[in-house]
């Protein structure tokens, strides 16, 4: 019990350093636990006694792993992209597959192995490039669309090679009956599971969302989902497929997105501790010593991987520019390779001096996944002689929007939010130009008349296309803060005098839009609150003036009596280094130093913390003038962020 307490602390200490180093500079966290592991493993300094234990542990994350995966499959949303995710997906998958299976095959490792290595490399990097795209507003766009759609295949590709390559192990007199077992198993637990199992669990659900119990629903989802990966496993097949129709079972439900956020945690670390697991496959001096080889595979993976997609996104239509693109951003491995790498280490399938290599490749190609995406457009823009054209005719078809307009707005994405911008805009005779990446709600919305085109707003010449020059004001619709802050960066740039209008979704956003140059920044969490209280207050009596005069007053005071939240247990989720100024009331005991000194003499500002009130003998006032002299039992409501906070407290209880 002591080993397997001590076996934790210490994966625990070394994941909270290398991830917060990591976290640091920006690099996925997947890579912090690999280095962990690779230092801690017995080909470093060997402080793992106990393996198999950490074995154990991470085992539970690919389970963990599996769930999520399952939970974020929707059979609406496959249908919605079946061309691209079981065409252009499964073309991915199995061709770069083949190609490293008969390379392999050459190379004289055996089908099984060359096999197992395809699986490897074919995957991608759900985690990274999913988060580049959503940071990079490229979600929607073609090779957005394209990228998705093969990682939801590999995704989904995953489940049956955990299945297929421990049968394709076994003796060849025996392959056919252990894939054949295997695959009627698999079919069967399916069609149980599927046909029965979705009215039984929407049922369940249902009854146990009923007792209104964190608890008693946090044990449900964890009960459900070993439950399943259990019967699997008792089965013959692999705990993760269980895992995996467990959270297809839960997508199907209305209670998705809080089990998503209740098992969250629980995936995180242990999915951590897998990868930890993963590194200690990892000998540096194997590698150092081939490291031409590991070179060698890496520029192989990222060239091979590139041809396969560009050439299958060619043959999918799409344009030379595109298919580069999607060559470039699914090039590098991913998480899903390690998981595959797990399973091919326990069947022996490699030698050990090309799995060293391979888990080096594999971590090199992720390190510099996002340098790749960096320069992914000056590439297509170097190499595509097409691509020159094709931004000319999406610039020349801005321009032919904007071109009779005068004093005009220009908004900065058309989804839901930046539809609703423009009915009100255009209910006041001003006309307006719209930006969107998303081709089909600018092909739907443009053919109902709507001044939308597509291009994207966070560059300088789409902007100065959608006539800067002459237009009045800026509205940016998104909450994406760097991709408002690009767009802000061009327009002072191009028009220092224009207003810019931000949308932010919280408080700590609006300091950052604001210090990257917005005119206005209009905070939903505020203003929901707002229009809430005000509605409240008509609905109890008070006169619809006053109402209006008070929301008017909060309005052009910037928000500031509404800044700060007192933080609770339910606002952990922030995490401890949270940045988003709150408030703290801090009373003044008998004895404290700061009795009969002023506010001003206090000088928290110093601090950049603010006092917002002053509650005195019940009786509570706002905005307190500095001359405000303390007095003993006061409590001073105040305004920062968490550190300062406590800095502030400090110098108020014990002076200084």
């Amino acid at each position: 019990m002591t080993n397997t307490l001590e076996l934790v602390l210490l994966l625990l200490a070394a994941s909270v350093f290398m991830v917060a180093l990591f976290r640091g500079f920006n690099l996925p966290p997947v890579l912090g636990y690999l280095m962990v592991g690779a230092a801690i493993g017995p080909h470093a300094l060997n402080l793992m006694s106990e393996g198999e234990g950490a074995g154990h542990l991470a085992e539970f994350g690919v389970v963990f792993l599996m769930f999520s995966i399952g939970l974020e499959f929707s059979l609406p949303r496959l249908f919605s992209m079946k061309r691209i995710v079981f065409g252009l997906g499964a073309v991915q998958v199995f061709g770069t597959m083949a190609l490293v299976t008969l390379v392999g095959k050459l190379a004289g490792l055996g089908w099984v192995g060359s096999f197992a290595l395809g699986g490897i490399v074919a995957m991608s990097s759900t985690a990274i490039l999913s988060k580049l795209l959503t940071d990079r507003l490229e979600l929607d766009s073609r090779h957005g669309r394209e990228a998705i759609g093969v990682l939801l295949f590999q995704d989904i590709a995953v489940v049956p090679l955990l299945i297929v390559i421990p049968a394709l192990s076994r003796p060849a007199g025996e392959l056919a009956l252990t894939l054949g077992v295997a695959g009627v198993k698999a079919v069967i637990l399916l069609a149980v599971v599927l046909v029965f199992g979705q009215r039984w669990m929407r049922t369940w659900f249902t009854l146990v969302a009923r007792r209104r119990s964190g608890e008693l629903f946090m044990l449900n989802v964890l009960l459900i989902t070993l439950g399943l990966a259990w019967l699997s496993e008792s089965v013959g097949l692999s705990m993760a497929l269980g895992a995996f129709l467990a959270g297809m079972l839960i997508s199907e439900t209305e209670y998705r997105y809080q089990v998503e956020e209740d098992i969250k945690p629980f995936r995180d670390v242990l999915l951590g501790l897998f990868f930890v697991t993963v590194g200690m496959f990892l000998d540096v001096r194997t590698i150092v010593v081939n490291l031409p080889a590991v070179l060698g595979l890496l520029l192989a993976l990222l060239l091979l991987k590139f041809a396969v997609v560009a050439a299958a996104s060619r043959a999918f239509g799409a344009s030379a520019g595109t298919a580069m693109r999607s060559g470039l951003w699914l090039c590098a491995g991913g998480e899903f390779g390690f998981v595959l790498i797990s399973l091919i280490d326990g069947l022996n399938l490699l030698p050990s001096a090309v799995m060293q290599v391979t888990v080096a490749a594999l971590v090199l190609s992720m390190l510099i996944a996002p340098l790749i995406v960096q320069v992914s457009d000056k590439l297509v823009m170097r190499f595509v002689a097409s691509e020159w054209l094709l931004r000319s005719m999406e610039l020349t078809r801005v321009a032919a929007k904007s071109m009779s307009t005068q004093g005009h707005v220009i908004i900065c994405g058309y989804g839901r939010s930046g539809q609703y911008m423009a009915r009100f805009i255009e209910q006041e005779n001003v006309d307006y130009v719209a930006l969107d990446l998303d081709p089909e709600r600018v092909r739907e919305a443009a053919a109902a008349g709507d001044t939308v085109v597509y291009g994207d707003a966070a560059r300088r010449e789409t902007l100065m296309a959608a006539g800067i020059s002459r237009a009045s004001a800026v509205l940016i619709s998104f909450a994406e803060v760097e991709a408002a802050l690009r767009v802000m960066y061009h327009v002072h740039a191009l028009r220092p005098d224009m207003p810019v209008i931000a949308r932010a979704a919280d408080e700590a956003d609006m300091e950052k839009l604001s210090q990257g140059g917005a005119t206005e920044v209009v905070p939903e969490a505020f203003e929901g609150s707002i229009m809430l209280a005000s509605h409240a207050l008509a609905l109890v009596g008070v006169p619809l003036n006053r109402v209006i005069r008070r929301i008017r007053e909060i309005r052009n005071q910037r928000y500031e009596l509404m800044r700060g939240f007192f933080h609770g247990v339910s606002d952990e989720q922030e995490g401890p280094d949270s940045q988003q100024s709150r408030l703290h009331a801090v009373v003044v005991a008998a004895g404290a130093d700061v009795i009969g000194r002023t506010l001003a003499e206090l000088e928290l500002e110093l601090l950049d913390v603010t006092v917002s009130a002053v509650r005195r003998r019940n009786i509570r006032g706002l905005s307190p003038a500095p001359e405000t002299v303390v007095a003993e039992g006061d409590v001073l409501v105040l305004l920062g962020v968490p550190a300062n906070l406590e800095l502030a407290e400090m110098r108020i209880l014990r002076g200084g």
